[in-house]
């Protein structure tokens, strides 16, 4: 992370934008939060729930993208004054992953909201390790109404 960065949330403080609690939670820092486009960076750790032998899995990645995007999503509703929503993967288009990272490696994910629709989003997400692209995909992605959510 470069000096100037600012982080908007950090590991204590990142339940405030996200409905997952430890162990699923597969975001550390939320570093932006600029209209459509959100930033967030990951440290892996060796006993991540997605880490096999050491290699963070897909599913992790996966649910690293769509966290990213629930904690924008999460930001701006408590920047409007509201409740962060439940939010659900509805489907996954153009997966690609390049490469898994490993245990110890920090990776960095930005979400840029390419659609909104009533309770639907369509989002695109790429994650990056060292500056280079390992995954990304286009994510559908649902919010609950609020009072279906308890």
């Amino acid at each position: 992370m470069a000096p100037s960065e600012k982080i908007v949330a950090d590991e204590k403080t990142i339940g405030l934008y996200i409905p997952q609690k430890p162990p699923v939670v597969m975001i550390g820092k939320l570093l932006e939060v600029t209209g459509p486009k959100t930033v967030t960076s990951f440290l892996i750790r060796e006993d991540n729930l997605f880490c096999d032998e050491g290699i963070f899995r897909e599913p992790g990645l996966i649910e690293n993208i769509a966290q990213s995007a629930a904690a924008g999503a999460g930001y701006l509703a408590r920047e409007k004054g509201t409740e962060p929503r439940v939010g659900f993967i509805g489907g996954i288009r153009n997966l690609r992953i390049h490469k898994l990272p490993l245990a110890g490696n920090e990776i960095r994910t930005e979400i840029t909201v390419e659609h909104e629709v009533f309770d639907a989003s369509v989002v695109n997400g790429k994650t990056f390790l060292e500056g280079c692209c390992i995954a990304e995909c286009e994510l559908k992605i649902f919010l609950v109404n609020p009072e279906k959510q308890n």
